[in-house]
């Protein structure tokens, strides 16, 4: 029987529809951002799910419950709402908007969670540089210290010329900067950051 069962062809990825998100189907969606608290002072962010409705962020400073929040999204753009709960690591939003609002955002959440079952190609990529100081140590979970070349790097993430392979899923820094192995290359291995890289420090001088 378990034979039989592993000859079975995997389900095809099933394609999301506007009309499920308008009745506030949440996501899973990865996307950059910003976020301004009650005091106008903006920090990074990232999204981990979203709908209509609400998102939840993965963030460093939190808000308190029922505070105002203003959020500069990728793909989505500024939207605004209020804290409805604080989460390890970040929190949810509530979102106020009018129904043609959420109409447009059901369907931009539409097209990126198709965009990744179905494998379509990206609108866009991050914008990527390589930094005048290339050098950087990283520390692995061990607390070993290996040093490694900076390739380019995004908001998002960096590709490093290392000669070590930590498994794919591992948790490091790279210099002060906290982030978990995603891909190999031939002579590195790429690295995403658990929170992106405020737009004001990404530029040729920024120091991991």
């Amino acid at each position: 029987m378990i034979e039989a069962a592993a000859r079975l062809p995997a389900k095809p990825s099933r394609e999301v529809r506007v009309s499920d998100l308008r009745r506030h189907q949440r996501v899973k969606v990865s996307l950059l951002g910003r976020y301004m608290l009650s005091d106008r002072r903006e920090y990074p962010c990232q999204t981990v799910d979203m709908s209509p409705g609400g998102v939840r962020l993965t963030c460093a400073v939190l808000g308190e419950v029922q505070e105002r929040v203003v959020l500069y999204l990728e793909h989505i753009g500024r939207i605004e709402g209020t804290i409805a709960r604080l989460l390890p690591g970040g929190f949810a939003v509530q979102l106020s908007a009018t129904l043609r609002k959420r109409d447009k955002i059901a369907s931009q959440l539409t097209w990126l969670a198709n965009r990744d079952n179905l494998g379509l190609p990206e609108g866009r990529t991050h914008e990527r540089l390589t930094p005048r100081v290339a050098g950087v140590v990283l520390r692995l979970e061990s607390g070993r210290e290996v040093a490694a070349r900076i390739v380019d790097i995004s908001m998002s993430g960096v590709a490093l010329a290392t000669a070590t392979t930590p498994p794919i899923g591992a948790s490091l820094m790279v210099g002060r900067t906290p982030g978990r192995v995603v891909r190999y290359f031939e002579g590195g291995i790429g690295v995403h950051f658990m929170l992106p890289i405020s737009p004001d420090l990404f530029h040729e001088g920024l120091i991991l």
